[in-house]
């Protein structure tokens, strides 16, 4: 196979499991998506899902949120893990949303990055699913899988990123990057992984991987 065909595979093939991509992380509007994705660093989306219901409760636009103490916040949101630094990050955002941008996400990667707690990886998800604008997120799950199918060299993920979105149609990037993560939990796991289930991997797989 070209790598061409092989990236078309991977597109056929995810196109046909995951027709519809649902965004795995509940939120309302740009701000709760926002503080869901910053939330979701070095966690999982499922219990970033039990816990954001609880703190938008208290606290679901940046005027309420700056209510509330770096420390109430703290309490609320420490099963997610990092809660000393997200919730500085939280409460920081919030008032220099209110500040800057009349309480509103902004619709730009150089504004959102230049938020407390906010890298490029967050901004790229609330660019893509907030706001429809094409970005490739690159998680964990994206970053393993584009090495196992030897479309990257799994150097970094600012080289993972740069390689998806010259391989891949731009039209496909925010519905795509979806796709590959829900492959990737349910199909090629870090853990726990049976190539058997893995029709991608073991079709168009890395030489040493299919060792």
């Amino acid at each position: 196979m070209t790598k061409q065909e092989k990236v078309q595979f991977v597109i056929d093939t995810l196109e046909k499991i995951y027709p519809k991509v649902p965004i795995p992380l509940k939120h309302k509007d740009p701000y709760t998506l926002l503080i869901a994705v910053l939330l979701s660093a070095q966690s999982t989306d499922a219990r970033v899902n039990t816990i954001t219901p609880i703190l938008f409760a208290k606290a679901n636009n940046p005027y309420d949120m700056v209510k509330l103490s770096v420390e109430e916040i703290k309490e609320i949101i420490k099963p997610v893990g990092l809660s000393p630094m997200k919730s500085k990050g939280i409460y920081g955002l919030s008032k220099i949303l209110i500040e800057k941008h009349n309480g509103k996400v902004p619709q730009s990667f150089e504004y959102l990055e230049e938020l407390p707690a906010v890298g490029h990886k967050t901004a790229s998800v609330v660019m893509s699913q907030a706001f429809g604008v094409p970005a490739f997120p690159v998680d964990t799950h994206i970053h393993r899988l584009m090495y196992r199918w030897n479309l990257s060299n799994g150097k970094n993920v600012i080289q993972t990123e740069k390689d998806a979105k010259r391989l891949f149609p731009k039209e496909l990037w925010n519905k795509l990057h979806l796709q590959i993560i829900y492959y990737g939990r349910e199909y090629s796991p870090a853990r726990g992984w049976n190539i058997e289930n893995d029709i991608i991997t073991k079709t168009i797989g890395r030489k040493s991987i299919l060792k």
